[in-house]
């Protein structure tokens, strides 16, 4: 007898309700939590530093920034694909819903 859960295709969910207790666990490993932190606090940064400067070049270290940290979480610690390659803007908002999580102590740093 096989009772070994088939895998879930994030690509069937149809709403972020539904995808978000998947993607938080995609992020079950505290390190990947905590590098996916980093990478949005220094996506954040970069941001601000593009609109203060006036210089878009930012944007790129932003994004560098958010999704280096993350891929380094999910391939280093976590052992997975990131869910952005399924369903890259379900997991674009799981980031923030989950950073927000973060800062306010719902899912633990």
């Amino acid at each position: 007898m096989n009772t070994a859960t088939p895998p879930v295709d994030p690509r069937s969910m149809k709403s972020f309700a539904e995808f978000y207790p998947f993607y938080l666990s995609e992020h079950s490993n505290r390190t990947c939590r905590r590098l996916h932190f980093v990478g949005s606090t220094l996506a954040l940064i970069c941001l601000m530093t593009a609109i203060a400067r006036g210089q878009p070049v930012f944007l790129l270290y932003g994004l560098l920034c958010g999704y280096g940290f993350a891929w380094i979480g999910h391939f280093g610690f976590e052992k997975n694909k990131p869910a952005s390659f399924k369903r890259p803007l379900f997991s674009f908002m799981g980031d923030w819903v989950m950073y927000k999580d973060l800062w306010t102590g719902k899912i633990p740093f």
